[in-house]
């Protein structure tokens, strides 16, 4: 991990707190001018919890303290209720943060111990590890996932399918749906999206990669040549990346491997590619394979452990159709 991307992102973190902290004090301001009822709840309670700890310093009774909460609760009842009648959230007034998991602090804590948030982990991932292709989800993403990319026509000659490109599409939305609904079920199985270059196989992956960096999961992005290559570099004591890469490719909670059978491989290779599937599927760490290679291309290039293990343990989404590509930069 680089020192000087933590120290960036932390400060962009702190400059994304205080904004937020700051945009809540002015909504507070305004609502208090308009409603000056609120400001004296709010002034209410601090005065009320004052007063009974200046009390509980003199006796003990712990019937104060009831009667504290019963109070408490009343104007609290009381502010819910002015809010509601202006048709406001009762979070209105709160800082409107970035990542709710950690307040956008970057770290949070659990269980008395304090680790990085994975948002900041995610953050540290794409700039060292996902490249430019995490960059994309600002618009790959299912807000524009659009079905009708894709022909009605029903070809079988041409597509070697009985069903639309469109209605297959459909399908292969549906099994990725089940696939982020069931992330966390250790029986779900992974994706394998197999088919022609320009069908969306990549799109459909950042859409899924969206979703689950938005629920707090780590997702890590690569493509079968680099990755390859960087495991066999780190193995042979290269510095081009760290032993940590290394471990993100075996504990992130999504792998996306893109491009699987561009990469040059050897037996080596053959024996990492292996290992990586495997294990990820041992430790229930779920993993999506992007391929322009058909089953039985895959069947004729990798070794039968290989292909055993994608048959048995992933969901496999054939696209067809035509190159989707050039619609898409029209619409851009």
């Amino acid at each position: 991990m680089s020192n000087n991307n933590l120290k960036n992102l932390l400060k962009e973190y702190e400059i994304k707190r205080l904004h937020a902290e700051q945009l809540a004090d002015e909504r507070t301001e305004e609502l208090y001018s308009k409603y000056p009822r609120l400001s004296e709840i709010n002034k209410e309670i601090a005065n009320l919890g004052i007063s009974v700890s200046r009390e509980l310093l003199q006796k003990n009774d712990s019937s104060l303290v009831e009667d504290l909460k019963s109070k408490i609760d009343i104007l609290k009842e009381e502010k819910k209720q002015i809010l509601k009648e202006h048709n406001l959230d009762e979070n209105y007034l709160l800082p409107k943060y970035e990542c709710s998991f950690c307040n956008d602090t970057g770290y949070i804590t659990k269980n008395n111990k304090t680790e990085m948030c994975s948002c900041l982990k995610q953050k540290l991932i794409n700039i060292q590890y996902n490249k430019s292709n995490i960059n994309k989800l600002d618009y790959e993403n299912f807000n524009n996932f659009d079905e009708n990319m894709y022909s009605d026509e029903i070809n079988e000659e041409k597509y070697h399918s009985s069903i639309s490109p469109r209605k297959n599409i459909l399908v292969i939305k549906k099994i990725v749906d089940n696939f982020i609904k069931n992330f966390d079920n250790p029986k779900g199985k992974n994706l394998l999206f197999t088919g022609s270059p320009g069908l969306g196989k990549t799109f459909l992956s950042n859409c899924i990669a969206k979703e689950l960096i938005d629920a707090g999961k780590i997702v890590l992005y690569q493509t079968a040549p680099a990755m390859l290559d960087n495991i066999v570099d780190c193995k042979f004591g290269k510095n081009t990346v760290s032993k940590e890469f290394i471990d993100n490719i075996f504990e992130s909670d999504l792998l996306i491997i893109d491009d699987l059978g561009t990469e040059t491989m050897n037996n080596i290779k053959f024996t990492e590619l292996f290992n990586v599937i495997n294990t990820r599927i041992l430790d229930n760490k779920k993993t999506i394979i992007s391929t322009n290679l058909s089953i039985q291309n895959l069947f004729s290039i990798y070794d039968e452990r290989i292909v055993s293990r994608i048959v048995g343990y992933y969901d496999i989404c054939k696209f067809f159709g035509d190159d989707i590509r050039f619609k898409i930069r029209n619409i851009k």
